[in-house]
This record gives structure tokens, C-alpha cells and sequence, in this order.
């Protein structure tokens, strides 16, 4: 490499810094908009009396129509029939409540939706600028930018951001997610820049394949799109605790209503964390099997009970565990969510754990 070239791209490092740090800047902006939200946007005793006075209201009208006189209808010869009205009966699955989704982190409030839209919007922005940095990491060591752990860490988070603003823009209701996530991200970013910084370098030998940019793509997508589903699952449980204290009849707290009240009902919860951790596990199959073909490649062996291969497979294991949970009718909602939860912290301690404390052929972590 000329001298030429290696400055060009030590400069491209420094932009790469810079934009990195830029966006947790942006993030933390988000931070405090998605606090608005969620504090300006609790609807206020006024707003909850009109809405029960407006549900009243509705209620009195139906149980009016319901109790109308049947209609009678007067047929040819002076004849009159009676039209008896139909009787709408609904059912909800079993074990589940009838119980609406929460308004929203916005509460159902144009001030707090204004904040809301400002924090999607400051989301945005840093996604657009951490995406920058991480295509700046990339070309300034002139490969795919997954070499360490600083460079999945970065790669992660911007995957995990965009996943989010993707279900946004198809219209599904997840902005509640939106305060977490930005936490979570805020955190991550934090411990990439202050632990997990590594300089720009070039790969080990093993690495220099057009496998890295299968593999360890579809592992970083893997892995974002299990927190989005680890996340739902979270707040299932704190959701479904919250409605079993409404039906035994007790009063939560007045913050804990605060904030439970507004988010989606826990079957709701429960279905989205579901679907989410259904559709990525088969593309999580897959990586796994490209790591072996990769590995047979690289090591001339498939497999090779490295710490890695292991804790990769123990995670298959627990998420395959988790979708079987779910289609048996007794495994389904908290204990389904804790299983869900272990299968993550599976896909955690692979990361963190495998990669920091435990030595093998994919220690890469440069830290």
C-alpha cells in the first residue's frame, strides 16, 4: 500500500469516528424526545374521564339498539312477519383476554405525538448517520466491517435501528419500542467506543473469504431482529403482569399505569414476538450452516466443537425449543416469553462471552 493510500484511509478511519460518535450525539436527542413522549403523552384525568363518559355513551347506545322492538315487516294478503335481530356472540382464544392495545407511548395526545414524531424523526437522522460511519469503517480497511467486535458492534446496532424503522414505514404499530431500542443502542455504541475500539487493520487469514460477507451479514441480521424480538418479549411480561392485577381486581400503581396502560395488550405483545423470532430463525439456520461450510473451507473441518460452533448451535437449540414451546398449547405465553429471553441471552453470551472470556479459532475480538 502506498503512503498515499494508507493516509486516505487512516482519514477515512478518523471520519468514521467522527460519525459514529455524531450519531450517539443524534441518539441521545432521540433519548430525550422518546422521554417526552411518554411524559407529556399520559393522558391526564381529564382525557381519561372523557373517554370513559365517551365509552359510557357508546355502551348505553348499543344496549339501546340491542333492546329495539323487532321490526315487523308487512307481507302480501295483510300478512305480518317478525324480524327477530340476529345475536352477535364472540369468543377470544383460550387463556386469552379481551383486552384493546394501549394508545401509544403518545397516549392518544397531539403534544405527546409531536414528540414522538420528532424522536422517529432524530431516530432517523442517526441511522442515517451511523450507517455513514459504518460504510466509512469499510472503506478504510477495504473489506466488509466485521473483523472485531467494535466493527459488529456498530454493524449491529445500525441493523437493529433500521429493522425498527422498517416496521414503521410497512405501518406496524411498534413505536413503543422506540425509547428502548435508543436506549439499548446508546448502550452498545457506548461500550463499542469505550471497550471494543480496535483500529483499523486488515483481517487474519482465515477471514479473507467472500464467506464473511455471507455469514457474518446474515449473523449481525440475525442478531438484531432476536433483540427486537427479545424486547417484545420483555414487555409482554411486564404487560400481562399489569392485566392479571386488573382482573384480580387490584390497583397498580399510579406510574406503573402510567406506562403499562399505553402499550400493546399482551397478546399482542406475545403474537409480535413470536412472529418476529419465527421469521428470523430460519435465516439463523442458515447461518450456521454457511459458518460450516466456511469453517470446512478455512480449517478443512466442519466442525470442530470450537466455543463459537457451540454456543451458535446451543442457540439454534434454544430457539427451535422456544417456536416448539409456542405451537404446544401449555407452553404458550410466560413461560414461552422466558424461554424466548434464555435463547437470547444464549445469543448474547456467544458475543460477549465467547468471544472476551473463551479462546478458540473465532476470536477475533481485538480487544
Amino acid at each position: 500500500m502506498t503512503p498515499l493510500a494508507a493516509a486516505a484511509n487512516e482519514n477515512l478511519a478518523e471520519i468514521s469516528n467522527y460519525l459514529i460518535y455524531s450519531s450517539m450525539a443524534v441518539y441521545m436527542l432521540a433519548f430525550f424526545a422518546h422521554i417526552a413522549e411518554w411524559t407529556f403523552g399520559s393522558r391526564s384525568k381529564v382525557g381519561r374521564t372523557a373517554a370513559a363518559l365517551t365509552g359510557a355513551k357508546e355502551a348505553a347506545a348499543a344496549g339501546a339498539a340491542a333492546s329495539a322492538p323487532a321490526v315487523k315487516v308487512r307481507g302480501k294478503g295483510g300478512a305480518t312477519a317478525v324480524l327477530d335481530q340476529p345475536k352477535v356472540t364472540t369468543r377470544s382464544a383460550t387463556g386469552a383476554r379481551d383486552v384493546p392495545d394501549g394508545p401509544g407511548a403518545a397516549g392518544g395526545t397531539v403534544q405527546g405525538d409531536l414528540y414522538g414524531r420528532i424522536a422517529i424523526s432524530l431516530t432517523a437522522l442517526a441511522f442515517l448517520v451511523e450507517a455513514a460511519g459504518v460504510v466509512a469503517r469499510a472503506l478504510s480497511v477495504q473489506r466488509a466491517p466485521w473483523g472485531n467486535m467494535y466493527e459488529f458492534s456498530i454493524t449491529f446496532s445500525t441493523v437493529a435501528v433500521g429493522a425498527y424503522l422498517v416496521l414503521l414505514a410497512l405501518k406496524k404499530n411498534v413505536r413503543w419500542l422506540g425509547l428502548i431500542l435508543v436506549t439499548t443502542v446508546l448502550l452498545d455504541l457506548g461500550i463499542a467506543v469505550t471497550w471494543l475500539y480496535t483500529d483499523s487493520d486488515q483481517l487474519v487469514p482465515a477471514l479473507h473469504s467472500y464467506w464473511l460477507w455471507i455469514h457474518v451479514s446474515t449473523a449481525i441480521f440475525c442478531g438484531a431482529v432476536f433483540y427486537i424480538g427479545a424486547a417484545g418479549a420483555v414487555l409482554y411480561l411486564f404487560r400481562d403482569s399489569y392485566e392479571s392485577q386488573l382482573e384480580a381486581g387490584r390497583t397498580p400503581g399510579r406510574f406503573r399505569s402510567s406506562v403499562l396502560e399505553r402499550l400493546p395488550s399482551a397478546a399482542s405483545l406475545d403474537k409480535f414476538s413470536y412472529r418476529i423470532n419465527a421469521a428470523v430463525f430460519p435465516l439463523w439456520t442458515f447461518t450456521i450452516i454457511a459458518g460450516a461450510i466456511w469453517a470446512g473451507d478455512a480449517w478443512g473441518r466442519y466442525w470442530g466443537w470450537d466455543p463459537k460452533e457451540v454456543w451458535s448451535f446451543v442457540t439454534w437449540v434454544a430457539y427451535a425449543c422456544y417456536l416448539h414451546a409456542r405451537a404446544t398449547a401449555g407452553w404458550k405465553g410466560r413461560k414461552a416469553a422466558y424461554l424466548a429471553l434464555f435463547a437470547f441471552a444464549c445469543w448474547i453470551w456467544n458475543y460477549y462471552g465467547v468471544n472476551i472470556l473463551l479462546s478458540g479459532k473465532h476470536s477475533y475480538a481485538g480487544v
